[in-house]
């Protein structure tokens, strides 16, 4: 059931969507076009995507929403679980109705996708996935340390900006538990063979440089796994590699991510 505020499927909806002991605000462009979902990155809200959003234009049917405890109205919850983040994918796409999408994800959001699209081939038109989802090691004792304080010594500026949207209600520790989640679930022996069972198109859009608390080559040497993933399933591409780091490339090359999305989805096309 949703909480709707316009209802046709020609005209842009917005309201909530209830999932499990929460509500995820959503938005809905409607019309025919090819429906796509987008996965925000772990702590960032659907206003992100809004230049491939506009750079797609009317030809898609674009879905947006914010995770649990993001932006400014979806709700908090119990359970901020890479798995709940999962469930709730599907039950965006139940309350609209919508039972094959093409995902793209940024980040956090790329590794949901991926997930959501190894589970679901048949309703999976295809994936694109924005500087995020490589299978690598990242995670130690050490980096944990370093997670740890890097949200505890962020959270002084993180909790005001909590009325705005711009940052989660989420606790630092909450934030922190969610970042090494992330990098256990990332590791080779996870995310690998996940990619590796990947049957539908799926284009790599990614980013050079650094990325929030990495230092040095951290991230380029992360990026690398990519090369052994591509090299085993020829579903899986790079679509393209752009200058932009990890937190602008949604900014400065949105039409690199939309040129990916526009592949993916004329190979599904041509596939059925």
């Amino acid at each position: 059931m949703t909480n709707d505020s316009t209802s046709s499927t020609s005209s842009t909806w917005t309201g909530m969507v209830p999932v499990d002991d929460t509500a995820l605000a959503v938005t809905d462009t409607g019309g025919p076009g090819i429906p796509v979902i987008y996965c925000n990155g772990q702590f960032a809200t659907q206003g992100y995507w809004r230049r491939v959003v506009a750079e797609l234009g009317t030809g898609f049917r674009h879905i947006t929403f914010d995770e649990r405890a993001r932006g400014k109205k979806s709700k908090t919850s119990a359970d901020y679980s890479f798995e709940a983040a999962v469930r709730d994918v599907d039950a965006v796409l139940a309350a609209r109705g919508v039972e094959r999408a093409l995902l793209v994800g940024w980040s956090y959001g790329a590794v949901v996708a991926a997930h959501w699209a190894d589970r679901n081939p048949d309703r999976a038109m295809g994936a694109v996935l924005v500087d995020g989802a490589f299978p690598h090691d990242w995670l130690d004792d050490a980096m944990e340390v370093r997670i740890r304080k890097m949200f505890r010594q962020m959270s002084w500026f993180m909790v005001p900006l909590r009325l705005t949207g711009i940052t989660p209600r989420m606790s630092a520790d909450q934030q922190a538990d969610s970042n090494i989640e992330l990098g256990k679930i990332s590791r080779a022996a996870e995310l690998g063979p996940v990619l590796d069972r990947t049957t539908v198109p799926t284009r790599y859009v990614v980013a050079s440089g650094t990325s929030l608390g990495s230092k040095g080559d951290e991230q380029e040497v992360i990026r690398a796994s990519l090369d052994g993933v591509t090299a085993r399933n020829p579903n899986i591409k790079v679509g393209a590699k752009v200058t932009s780091n990890h937190g602008a490339i949604l900014k400065k090359d949105f039409r690199a991510i939309a040129e990916s999305v526009r592949e993916v989805a004329a190979l599904d096309r041509k596939a059925r």
